[in-house]
């Protein structure tokens, strides 16, 4: 198996999560808050598919989906390339509204397709490259950054999935 064949497999495994998570929630049980300055599931879904879109668009040298095939209007946000829910507040979250799970897996379903290119047809040589990011010592490189992609979005969907048994309880998972 080869290092590309991994992360394809590690970058569907958050679309899979995702899929059993959010399948059969209701828009209330999206918006839903443990408390008031808690995240919701929707918000958490939407989040880290703008941070793997982002991301992955960033180093494709390509437009984000989110704005080229629509997204943004689909979650009623503004066509704006950095909103990605880094520094959203409380109020922020509580104003976020998924229309339904199966637009949030549209999303990522989109996003997952064009990672697993991405990373399909990544090198050797594209892999070890390092990013133009001054702020990070030592310079990032592709693979250091698809890792933190993939960090990042398995612990929201884990976040999403222990949310769902606090709405739901354990029972969900037979659903």
């Amino acid at each position: 198996m080869r290092w590309q064949e991994l992360l394809v497999d590690g970058y569907g495994r958050i679309y899979q999560i995702l899929r059993k998570a959010l399948t059969g929630l209701s828009p209330e049980d999206l918006r839903w808050q443990p408390r008031p300055d808690g995240n919701s599931m929707g918000w958490l879904a939407w989040h880290l598919t703008r941070v793997q879109d982002h991301h992955i668009a960033a180093l494709l040298d390509a437009p984000q989906l989110y704005l080229s095939d629509g997204w943004h209007a689909k979650f009623d946000r503004p066509a704006d390339a950095q909103d990605i829910g880094f520094g959203h507040g409380s109020d922020e979250v509580a104003r976020f509204q998924a229309a339904d799970a199966e637009t949030l897996l549209a999303y990522h379903r989109a996003v997952y397709e064009r990672s697993k290119g991405y990373l399909a047809a990544l090198s050797d040589a594209g892999l070890g490259r390092e990013l133009n990011e001054p702020q990070y010592q030592p310079l990032p490189t592709v693979g250091v950054r698809l890792i933190s992609i993939l960090s990042d979005n398995l612990q929201h969907a884990g976040q999403i999935a222990y949310l769902r048994g606090l709405r739901q309880g354990k029972g969900w998972l037979g659903a």
